[in-house]
């Protein structure tokens, strides 16, 4: 370790670190724009700009390309520090357009950060701004707005070198330069594109879905985990404040996913995330099961609750498919109720999709399903030939969740199905109980690798929508009361 000093502060430094490396390790915050710790270093912004005190007179740097050495004094914030810094945010803001108020970055723009903390004076120049391209589609996915863009260079290193896409490039230079997609790469292919959109410090980079859909202000995060593949990618869901409810519009727009964005989590999937998960409420939100029924009629949930549970306990040979998007506390509580009643196996509640990319060496991972590990710590895996696990003899199949065609069940088989959506082929459940999905409770996933991580709820459940782990509990209680009558 290399010891030194930021702003009179002794702090330590590993070798081959640079000043900004070392200063966020230690919670100093030092301004950047270009500078983004999974990437490599253009020193193109100049706002990581720092002293560094010495006998021959102080010199000045840009903190993200500046090694540590041992004993050096670097100054964060002194007076010359900021007029560098107030200088360098005049040149940047010299065509930028003061398009605040309609800017989707707004509220969470680092351009508008700084500029209020080391400028906040209107622009010196009293030319016309340089005007370009305003509204360029990149892709199927995002548009990018050249009068905002301050030629970061972000979103062109990620894909070279993180997306390995090579799909964005520079075109021309000085006040002409422009990101263009690469002439001989579709950006459409790019699985990671919309990790661009977070790390472009300002609002160049936009999602065509969110453009006039949500403003930061309104939303709240929740953390949670991307169900998506084995990796189990720990993630932001956007969701409206409580206190930003809609009133007069659809009320649905008040329990909907606005947007998705990875958290940070080094153990698993550092900053990024791959397009799946933006797209998750293509999942979630399906139409939902919200009915409890027996033999096709609707009943209150204490009826289909006995029902089940009278048709467990006069099972000979009952047998469960495990759901894999069940959440350990879920999955724990069914190996606790009813592992010694059924013949269990997990199942592929979601399998590869047309055109889906399988597997790679970035995040994706080949199993599409959220806790098949941890699941498989407790039952047996379903055969590659799932009829083999409903033998003949077979009187009930109690189903947990997606990915069972419930039409090639034996026609003697009694069907207790637990589902969260409103799928063709239900009809041939004899019991059917509402439960919840991921964002309407909290839980915990492991992934391939064995790490476990918490997602929290965001939404409220139906009222005849139940926990699956509460369900397991009251059907356990009501079978046994049903054996003990006899």
């Amino acid at each position: 370790m290399i010891d030194f000093f930021i702003d009179g502060v002794a702090v330590q430094a590993e070798n081959g670190h640079t000043v900004m490396q070392a200063a966020v390790a230690a919670g100093i915050n030092i301004p950047s724009f270009c500078w983004h710790p999974q990437l490599s270093v253009p020193g193109n912004c100049r706002i990581c700009m720092v002293e560094v005190e010495a006998d021959g007179g102080a010199w000045f740097d840009i903190s993200c390309n500046m090694p540590v050495v041992s004993g050096m004094r670097v100054l964060t914030d002194s007076e010359k520090v900021k007029e560098l810094r107030k200088d360098t945010m005049q040149f940047i803001t010299l065509n930028h357009p003061v398009d605040c108020g309609i800017c989707n970055k707004s509220g969470e723009c680092l351009l508008q950060d700084h500029h209020f903390a080391y400028n906040g004076m209107p622009s010196l120049s009293r030319d016309p701004k340089t005007h370009a391209t305003k509204f360029y589609p990149l892709s199927e996915r995002i548009m990018l707005d050249n009068e905002r863009c301050i030629m970061c260079s972000r979103c062109v290193r990620f894909t070279a070198e993180i997306s390995k896409s090579n799909a964005l490039g520079v075109e021309n230079r000085g006040d002409h330069s422009l990101i263009r997609p690469a002439a001989d790469v579709n950006f459409d292919d790019d699985v990671y594109s919309d990790n661009v959109i977070d790390i472009c410090p300002v609002g160049a980079l936009l999602s065509r879905e969110l453009l006039d859909h949500a403003r930061v202000w309104y939303l709240k995060a929740t953390p949670s985990v991307c169900p998506g593949c084995e990796r189990g990618c720990s993630i932001n869901i956007w969701h409206r404040k409580a206190e930003w409810k809609l009133n007069a519009l659809d009320p649905r727009l008040n329990t909907r996913i606005d947007r998705i964005t990875p958290l940070d989590n080094p153990a698993v999937n550092g900053p990024w995330v791959c397009n799946k998960a933006r797209d998750l409420s293509r999942i979630f939100e399906r139409a939902r099961a919200t009915q409890p029924m027996v033999q096709g009629a609707a009943t209150s949930l204490s009826e289909a609750i006995a029902a089940a549970a009278e048709l467990i306990a006069n099972a000979q040979h009952p047998v469960a498919f495990v759901s894999s998007w069940g959440s350990n506390e879920e999955l724990a509580a069914f190996h606790t109720t009813f592992d010694s009643t059924f013949t269990s196996f997990v199942k592929a509640d979601w399998t590869v999709q047309p055109g889906e990319r399988i597997a790679d060496d970035v995040l994706i991972k080949p199993d599409k399903n959220p806790n098949t590990f941890f699941a498989r710590t407790m039952f047996s895996p379903m055969p590659d030939d799932a009829s083999v696990a409903v033998p003949v003899d077979t009187d009930v199949l109690l189903v947990w969740g997606d990915g069972v065609a419930l039409d090639a069940v034996p026609a003697t088989t009694r069907v207790i199905l637990l589902t969260s959506y409103d799928l063709p082929g239900h009809s041939r459940a004899d019991v059917l109980l509402p439960i919840s999905v991921q964002t309407e409770r909290s839980g915990h996933y492991t992934n391939f690798a064995g790490v476990v991580t918490a997602f929290a709820q965001c939404f409220p459940k139906h009222a005849n929508v139940s926990d699956a782990a509460i369900l397991f509990e009251a059907i356990y209680a009501a079978s046994s009361h049903v054996v003990g009558a006899r």
